[in-house]
Formats: structure tokens, sequence, C-alpha cells
């Protein structure tokens, strides 16, 4: 089956807590010159250490590149040391942010229901969302991969409306899979990435479930990306290490358009 020609694939990364300020001003340059030559079908889509925002989207701000926010904090202001929240976003014209990461929810004992909460900030603001879900190792060996995907949608979508999904994508990233070197096979991602997908047309509607994008991320590289692209859930990916090195990320956007090219 052929991934839906509707869904724009989209090719994120997320670059977590790397870089210095000059390596991203590289980083920006050396893209920015790039992709002005050359012509993609696909979505760009980087997450920049928060501190970085302005200077990534001052960088990007002629070319079709997108630039999020790894994290946001759901109240809008307040006496919140550290946070920053969705009308900053609105405030800078940054119009994504990333929620649920598995580092945030792990690390730093993020639930479900702030997961929420940070979903429902964002889409009274208008941005655009990549939720993130995915299990650990041993609730995949103990057979709850579902039953954990569909906890997290269940929490992490509550008082969502049909209407606002057209600001959600979601990121598939199995937490084994994450930093670790090890990547699900494309069969295992295809499985996850249907569950989520029939999960939506239950939750919402065939037609949500029909256009919203679903991401993989885990230990996506050049070498493993083109057999995962080509599955026909699967619309993108959120990279991690790969996304760092320009010409690491470079290779799977032009992988990614020979596979969209193939399905036109």
């Amino acid at each position: 089956m052929q991934r839906d020609s509707m869904r724009r694939m989209i090719i994120s990364g997320n670059w977590k807590m790397y870089k210095t300020l000059e390596e991203t001003i590289t980083f920006f340059e050396e893209l920015s010159a790039w992709e002005k030559d050359f012509s993609h079908k696909n979505q760009l889509l980087i997450f920049p250490p928060n501190l970085y925002t302005m200077t990534s989207l001052e960088k990007t701000r002629e070319n079709d590149i997108d630039i999020g926010v790894q994290n946001i904090y759901f109240k809008d202001f307040g006496a919140y040391t550290g946070e920053i929240s969705a009308p900053m976003l609105t405030s800078i014209g940054c119009k994504y942010a990333l929620v649920g990461h598995s580092e945030r929810r792990h690390i730093f004992h993020e639930a479900d229901e702030e997961t929420n909460l940070k979903i429902l900030a964002l889409i009274e603001h208008r941005r655009h969302i990549v939720f993130c879900i995915g299990e650990k190792e041993d609730q995949r060996d103990e057979g709850l991969t579902e039953q954990v995907l569909d906890t997290q949608l269940t929490i992490g979508l509550q008082d969502v409306h049909e209407k606002d999904m057209d600001h959600i994508v979601i990121a598939y990233e199995p937490v084994w899979a994450i930093g670790t070197g090890k990547t699900a096979t494309p069969e295992i991602a295809q499985d996850a990435h249907a569950f989520i997908r029939n999960w939506l047309a239950t939750r919402f509607n065939s037609s949500v479930a029909k256009k919203t994008r679903i991401l993989y991320g885990g230990s996506v590289k050049a070498s493993n990306c083109e057999d995962l692209l080509e599955k026909s859930d699967i619309d993108g990916a959120l990279i991690g290490g790969a996304s760092l090195k320009i010409n690491d990320y470079i290779e799977i956007i032009k992988i990614s358009e020979e596979v969209v090219q193939r399905k036109d």
C-alpha cells in the first residue's frame, strides 16, 4: 500500500541540548544555501535548543525551512522560572513546538496529563504541535505497545477536537530506539503507525486519520531511512543525532525526495 500523497512528508531534526550559537549559524547558512538550489517537495523542520530559536528563525526567514521549540509550559504567563509559553512563540513568529518527547517524560517526569495541557495551550494559540509517543523496551517485550500508545493518545489528545487535528503531527518514537543505535524494523514501525492511524479513525473519523501525518523517530539515519519512509503510514522522520551534521541531514532529505518521486 502506498502512502497517501495528500500528506506532505516532514523531515525534522531534534537537536536536543547540542550545538553552540556559532555552530547553529553555520548549519543554517549551509542548509539555506543548499535549499535555495534544491527543489524539494518535503517539509523541512528543525528543533534547535530554545536559546537559539530567534537566530534560527532569522537565518531561515527567506527559505522553506520551519523552526520549532523543544518544549513549552502550558501557562500563558507567570512566575515560572526557566519556562517559555505558547504566546511567546506567537510573538516571535515560531510556528512549531515539540511535545511529549520521551526525554521530557522519563528524565523530567512529565505525565501524559501535562502533555495534554501543553497541547491544548498550543492549540489555543494556533501553533503547530509534534506530539511524541512511544513505548519502552520492557513494555514492548511484554506485548504492551498498543496499550501504551492508546493511553498516551487518549490522555494526550483529551479535549482536542477534530478541527484541532490540523495543528497536530504525531511522532512515534519507540523509547528503546532513541539514542541507542537500535532501530525498529520498517515492519515494526509500520505496524505502530497503522495502529495510530486506526486509533485516530476511531477517536475522530477516517478523514482525520487519512490526513494526519505520523513521523517515525528512533536512530534514523541515511542508511535506514529509505526503507522506513517507503512504508504507507510513515509520513517522515523526527531525526536526532543525524540531524546535527549538515551533510547527514541533507542526505536524508535527498533520500526522502527520491521516495516521494517514486510514489508520484
